[in-house]
């Protein structure tokens, strides 16, 4: 099996993430991927994260097709962190090829998350380019760090079977949409929205 791994808050899910996912299914030559729904991002402020439960919800009513699993193994594992995620999965399932999924805008602050490195050295990853992040992806630490280890964007298909650390940068349809300007949205919504009348009952 190959199988892509897309971890996120989805706070909310939106179908950004779902452009994301079927552009690496086709690309990769993927079977599977699987949407790591996180109990919380350990570098974002947990006061406007929804519950898991209602952004699971929130995540199964989008179309997002057959081959997508959605899943809250962090949860399950009580993981906070993407190096021990990958490492639970690896050990269990020693024969799955893995997958990390990430946009561009989250490798250019990929250097912050914990154990970096050895999430390159664990699985390979793919990069999606995002509009405003590609050169600032490509010259962040990370990035940087990483771009000996850049597979041709034409190999992408044998990403899944390479040995890591590999990279690939993936161009495609990007969207703008984002977890945090729905939220924003929603929040000026919300400030837009009119008084409730008190209803007077006659007597």
């Amino acid at each position: 099996m190959r199988i892509g791994l897309l971890g996120g808050s989805f706070n909310p899910p939106h179908e950004g993430h779902a452009l994301i996912t079927r552009l690496v299914l086709r690309r990769l030559a993927l079977d599977r991927v699987w949407w790591l729904v996180t109990p919380g991002n350990p570098l974002k402020s947990l006061t406007e994260l929804a519950t898991l439960r209602s952004r699971m919800e929130a995540a199964r009513r989008l179309d997002v097709g057959p081959r997508v699993v959605l899943t809250d193994i962090e949860a399950q594992i009580d993981s906070r962190f993407t190096y021990d995620t990958l490492l639970w999965l690896k050990r269990r399932a020693p024969r799955v090829h893995f997958v990390w999924i990430m946009g561009a805008d989250n490798l250019r602050q990929f250097h912050l998350w914990r154990r970096w490195r050895a999430i390159a050295n664990l699985v390979p990853i793919v990069v999606v380019d995002r509009p405003g992040s590609t050169l600032r992806a490509i010259s962040s630490p990370a990035g940087a760090a990483l771009a000996r280890f850049r597979v041709p964007e034409r190999d992408a298909a044998h990403l899944a079977g390479m040995q890591p650390p590999a990279l690939v940068f993936l161009h495609g349809p990007r969207s703008r949409l984002s977890s945090t300007a729905l939220r924003a949205e929603s929040r000026m919504d919300e400030t837009r929205a009119p008084p409730t009348v008190a209803h007077q009952g006659l007597v």
